[in-house]
């Protein structure tokens, strides 16, 4: 076994190793949000559709404020790969203080809800209802802002497990307490959607304390003194992670847009293509979990070799990254192609008749994200690997051009323009992320070749 293949290897199994838990973060995060979903429907189709629309609205908010403070994950593995681990402390500080900054107009928009969405058109009664489960949500924002902050800390630390087992017993405590203030049990009020809205804060704030409290009590962590100055803010330090992270927050906006303009597309055909829309693209996010695991564990890789000026490793985990990604979406892409109609019928009982339209066409169009899976894979992975060298300004660039110049246009020109439906939008997508793909491989690998010049 030569040199060469023994550094590839470990960097894979080390990448694997780092990836594996972040990934499953993220999955514990949909199965929190699921579990509100179905709860929700549990009580009838008005409180779902409340809550919905309020949870949609909530986080158009906590992603673009997530992708900020995603800003300090290349600062923290860049310092610790470069051993500054006096500048560790803070980092985290400023995390958190931007994390306040951040709060506060999210929570006054957050709070205002119903006055926003009836001025966009929603009815009156459900931004009522929304706003009412929504107040009670915001308590919990600032919470799971810092939450974002330590796990970002830990992941530098190549120490996820904590993050994971936390959120783990978030999901447990999320059932029980969405099952109790609900619907009344053991001897709680019946409080429907707000009851719901109680919970999540409450779950919020459970996970940042059970964190923060492992984050402190952790023998090897203990050497930063993190409480120490706490009150010092040095707005150096707070622009250099707003600077990282303003362009992933914007990066995570114009996705989600892009996503939201289709959503609309498949509205003008129709309530079965927008159905059928719903089901794939659920089917679609679930399948980009292992790959936005990988990314941030590239991200980490990437960055302390960075940091410890180390060009040829920072290309190695890089690559490794980005050949793990792309590995893995073949098994959706696989899963999609052959078994569309099973996945399907996981979300859509297709013996109801009613929904025989909408099932024909969610297979259709999972056949079609079978073929973009690589790209879109590749391209989350990319923009991580991106981020550990703290590029995020022109990534940002080829994502609003690809989603925005390139895929919109075309998903209303082959499903509208020329009558394909919804599968035509969808090859609207799957330019934008085969472009997005080529752009930031071919990124990553010129910064590869400048670090090593």
């Amino acid at each position: 076994m030569t040199a060469s293949f023994t550094s590839w290897f470990r960097e894979s199994r080390a990448i694997a190793h780092l990836a594996a838990p972040l990934a499953l973060v993220q999955l514990a995060y949909m199965a929190i949000i699921t579990t509100d979903v179905v709860m929700m429907g549990w009580i009838g189709p008005e409180a779902l559709a409340a809550g919905t629309l309020a949870s949609h609205f909530y986080w158009l908010f906590i992603l673009f404020a997530m992708g900020l403070l995603t800003g300090a994950t290349p600062v923290f593995s860049q310092h610790l790969g470069a051993r500054r681990f006096r500048m560790i402390r803070p980092t985290l500080r400023h995390g958190a203080w931007l994390a306040v900054i951040l709060a506060l107009p999210c929570g006054v928009m957050v709070w205002h809800a119903e006055t926003i969405l009836v001025a966009l058109g929603q009815d009156p009664r459900v931004s009522a209802d929304g706003q009412s489960y929504l107040r009670y949500v915001v308590w919990g924002l600032l919470p799971g802002l810092w939450q974002v902050v330590l796990s970002e800390f830990l992941a530098a630390h190549a120490r996820p497990r904590a993050t994971l087992v936390v959120t783990l017993l978030g999901i447990g405590l999320n059932a029980l307490a969405d099952y109790a203030l609900m619907f009344g049990n053991f001897g709680f009020p019946r409080l429907g959607l707000d009851g719901a809205g109680i919970a999540s804060a409450l779950v919020n704030t459970f996970m940042f304390l059970a964190l923060f409290a492992f984050v402190l009590g952790d023998r090897r962590l203990r050497r930063y003194r993190l409480l120490g100055l706490l009150w010092r803010v040095e707005w150096p330090r707070l622009r250099e992670i707003v600077r990282i992270g303003l362009p992933i927050a914007i990066t995570e906006l114009a996705e989600m847009g892009m996503f939201l303009a289709t959503s609309l597309l498949m509205g003008l055909i129709g309530t079965t293509a927008l159905a059928a829309h719903a089901v794939a693209a659920q089917c679609c996010g679930v399948a980009m979990m292992i790959p936005i695991g990988i990314a941030q564990a590239g991200a980490v890789r990437v960055g302390r070799a960075a940091g410890a000026g180390n060009p040829a490793g920072a290309a190695r985990s890089g690559w490794t990254a980005l050949a793990l990604g792309g590995g893995f979406a073949l098994l959706p892409a696989a899963a999609f192609w052959l078994s569309g109609a099973s996945l399907t019928g996981l979300i859509l009982d297709r013996s109801r008749p009613e929904n025989e339209a909408a099932f024909g066409l969610a297979v259709a169009l999972l056949a079609v994200a079978a073929f973009f899976q690589l790209a879109d894979a590749l391209q989350i992975v990319a923009r991580g690997v991106l981020q550990g060298l703290k590029d995020t300004r022109v990534p940002m660039l080829f994502t609003l051009a690809t989603s925005w110049g390139v895929g919109l246009p075309a998903a209303a020109f082959f499903g509208i323009g020329l009558d394909l439906g919804g599968e035509g939008i969808w090859a609207g997508l799957a330019a934008a992320m085969i472009g997005a793909c080529v752009l930031l491989i071919r990124r990553f690998r010129m910064q590869a070749r400048a670090l090593a010049a």
